[in-house]
């Protein structure tokens, strides 16, 4: 019997015990685009700020109760190291600002009055995410926000 630790699988995302005192992305783990875009943004944070949470596990209700289950399915969040809650466009731009690889996007997403745009545009993005056929499990609640 190997007293090692277990192997993590090479796409498994840092967690809240693995980086304590990091920023927090919570996303829809059910959701393959999401995860997509999620391994992309660990890649970018090549200085290990981020960690990574789905909106569908039990311990983002009890650790954020203020984050509606709705909420949490319209956009993903990032929840600083300051307890402060990023959503949507607000997030990435937020995250344009922590993550090196990100940088050259700062002057874009900052651009005075332009949040509203991201924000229409990250918002039609999310709320189609299921129609780009990357639907690894839709459930009743999952389908009721995406397929109206």
């Amino acid at each position: 019997m190997s007293t090692a630790a277990p192997e993590k699988h090479e796409n498994a995302l840092p967690t809240l015990e693995e980086r304590p005192g990091s920023d927090i992305v919570i996303y829809d783990g059910h959701c393959k685009f999401c995860r997509a875009q999620v391994r992309k943004l660990a890649w970018w944070d090549c200085q290990k700020r981020l960690s990574y949470i789905s909106l569908h596990d039990p311990e983002v209700a009890k650790r954020y109760p203020d984050l509606t289950h709705e909420m949490l399915m319209e956009q993903m969040y990032v929840v600083d190291r300051n307890g402060q809650r990023h959503g949507g466009a607000a997030a990435f731009r937020y995250l344009t600002r922590r993550l090196r690889r990100l940088w050259w996007l700062t002057p874009i997403m900052h651009i005075p009055f332009s949040l509203p745009l991201w924000q229409f545009i990250y918002r039609f993005i999310a709320k189609h995410r299921y129609w780009f056929g990357k639907v690894e499990q839709c459930d009743d609640d999952a389908c009721s926000v995406h397929f109206k």
